[in-house]
């Protein structure tokens, strides 16, 4: 686990709720947690703080830090993807989205294609994105005052099942990620009967806890949430997410137990 992303789990899970700030000696004592020495930790909020993702204020002799407005909406819209699933029922609308870059701007496609991917979509082609989620108003929001970004944005449907099943399978890797869903399971899931031992407890608890969230996490970038409708046979995605939740949840109590043993 990286010591940034350490950074940004533990104040997304434990700092935001308790009044978000903490005091540069209690941050180090979680991170001390993962074998993060205190110096790496002074060097790790530094460079968030200098890039606007922490904020920081002097209490005496002592520096404390909080999450800015960024991070804030950052880790609100990472939290809703990670634990939330789209309940509503599919209507049978794609909803695409066709983009124009000057070939200059390489950063800044690459930047719009992430933000895509994030929000659900899939490539049809290099410059279309589709996705059966109408947030098509959350893309062009993000970069509405970008001038180098020009979009364009549809709302359509096919003919039949079987059309809509071939965009699925075009757009996304779906048996691909279903193979990674399956390989996570197998390695995780005999460790949930730990979950509930007493003997998991502390600093201990901390560590699983984050380590849950740090493997689970890169699952929301490739999933898009689609619809029953639009899934292979034998699909592990919901399989995958409910033992996440499950398991988060158990390692609640003792993780939070031990992160205010330490910040004492």
């Amino acid at each position: 686990m990286k010591p940034r992303s350490l950074v940004f789990d533990i104040f997304g899970d434990y700092i935001w709720h308790r009044g978000g700030e903490v005091r540069l000696r209690g941050l180090t004592a979680l991170m001390a947690c993962f074998d993060v020495p205190e110096p790496t930790v002074r060097v790790v909020v530094g460079r968030l703080r200098r890039d606007g993702w922490l904020t920081s204020r002097r209490d005496g002799r002592e520096t404390i830090y909080a999450l800015s407005s960024a991070s804030r909406e950052l880790l609100a819209e990472g939290r809703d993807r990670i634990f939330q699933r789209d309940p509503a029922p599919w209507l049978g609308r794609w909803h695409m989205v066709i983009y124009s870059v000057p070939e200059s701007e390489r950063a800044l496609r690459e930047q719009l294609r992430k933000k895509l991917a994030w929000l659900g979509f899939g490539p049809l082609s290099a410059s279309v994105w589709i996705s059966p989620h109408d947030r098509t108003g959350a893309v062009v929001a993000a970069f509405a005052d970008n001038r180098n970004i020009h979009l364009d944005v549809f709302e359509s449907a096919t003919r039949t099942q079987s059309a809509n099943l071939d965009l699925a399978n075009r757009a996304w890797d779906l048996e691909g990620l279903n193979v990674d869903y399956g390989r996570w399971l197998s390695s995780h899931q005999r460790r949930l009967s730990r979950y509930g031992d007493i003997e998991l407890c502390g600093p201990a608890a901390l560590v699983e806890r984050m380590r849950l969230i740090n493997d689970y996490r890169h699952f929301p970038f490739r999933d898009p949430g689609l619809p029953p409708e639009l899934l292979p046979l034998h699909w592990l995605g919901r399989q995958a997410h409910d033992w996440f939740i499950e398991a988060h949840h158990l390692l609640a109590a003792p993780s939070e137990a031990a992160v205010d043993d330490l910040l004492r």
